[in-house]
């Protein structure tokens, strides 16, 4: 993928990213051998940098995507009982009766 359309495509998620910040990213997953790049000529200007994963990259990349799908849903486990927490933790307690 070409950095421009990575950011594209993260703004069109409405993730806010920086090519300043994408790029020191991809240099250090090129450096620990889960990206490489090919150069491919272009039509209007110098050659553009296209990055790819490496297999290592793509183990890399389906242990992250099992780990964020298995966050996922426990966070919508909760958020689907948050019903029945927030009304049990919204009820007033009885109030306490004074020791005589």
């Amino acid at each position: 993928a070409y950095p421009s359309d990575i950011v594209d495509e993260m703004r069109g998620a409405n993730l806010q990213i920086l090519e300043g910040t994408l790029y020191p990213l991809l240099t250090r997953l090129k450096n620990a051998d889960m990206l490489t790049y090919r150069w491919v000529e272009s039509n209007s200007g110098p050659p553009r940098k296209y990055f790819s994963l490496t297999p290592k990259g793509e183990e890399f990349y389906n242990e992250l995507a099992a780990t964020w799908y298995e966050l996922a849903n426990a966070v919508n486990a909760l958020t689907n009982r948050k019903d029945s927490l927030t009304t049990s933790a919204t009820q007033p307690d009885e109030p306490a009766q004074p020791n005589i």
